[in-house]
């Protein structure tokens, strides 16, 4: 039998990977869980792995698979009262287009060039390439992609290589994960926040600092709707 702690956290796992594909970072589980420090999700999770709930894949990090769930389990999860971006994640190989997750219909998308996921570099290119993308993945609306370069949103399970999905638009909502271009010159991608009269960009990894602008230098130009990840 799990403790309440133990199945929080299992079901918070099973959730994110199952909706992202990614496993949620350690600050992650710490804030859903409202614990105060990560050494409590490190016990936490060497006490499912004994119980053969989990599994930590070797040579991967933040890497773990849930082996089983407890009878009667629900899938609902705490989310620490803060909004996130839940993408579908599709892996495949270099070569080929991956193969789409539930339904044979694709859509032929522009890849627009590199997005920073770091400091801001310049802005959304032209076309230089096209890519297959699951109609599961995009919905109603324009979209198109861009190759992310930076690791500065790697706790938001976005990894440097990756190719975003865009859905284009020019507001989103705080919290969300947009394409910005700032100053009308540089293209990035942030999470986006609303200060007061201000508006903040704010990075997924702690070793960047949330970049402050007034609302007049900053375009919202697409909102992360999709994430498609491959392998050399």
């Amino acid at each position: 039998m799990l403790t309440r702690k133990q199945h929080e956290l299992l079901m918070f796992i099973h959730d994110r990977i199952r909706e992202t594909g990614v496993s949620p970072s350690f600050d992650e589980m710490k804030e859903a869980l409202d614990l105060a420090s990560k050494s409590g999700i490190h016990r936490l999770i060497t006490a499912l792995e004994e119980r053969g709930f989990l599994r930590r894949l070797p040579h991967r990090a933040r890497a773990l698979e849930v082996m089983k769930l407890p009878q009667q389990a629900t899938t609902s999860a705490p989310s620490g009262g803060r909004q996130t971006f839940k993408p579908q994640v599709i892996e495949g190989e270099r070569q080929a287009p991956p193969p789409p997750m539930i339904a044979n219909d694709t859509r032929d998308l522009p890849i627009l060039g590199r997005i920073a996921a770091g400091t801001p570099i310049e802005a959304i290119q032209q076309e230089r390439d096209r890519l297959q993308v699951p109609e599961t993945i995009l919905g109603a609306g324009e979209h198109f992609v861009l190759e992310v370069n930076g690791d500065s949103m790697v706790d938001a399970g976005i990894l440097d290589g990756d190719y975003v999905v865009i859905r284009k638009t020019d507001s989103a909502n705080t919290g969300e994960i947009v394409v910005a271009l700032v100053k009308g010159e540089e293209a990035t991608l942030k999470r986006l926040r609303r200060k007061g009269g201000s508006v903040a960009l704010e990075a997924a990894n702690p070793k960047y600092q949330t970049q402050i602008y007034n609302p007049d230098q900053v375009q919202v130009q697409g909102k992360l709707v999709g994430l498609i990840r491959r392998y050399h």
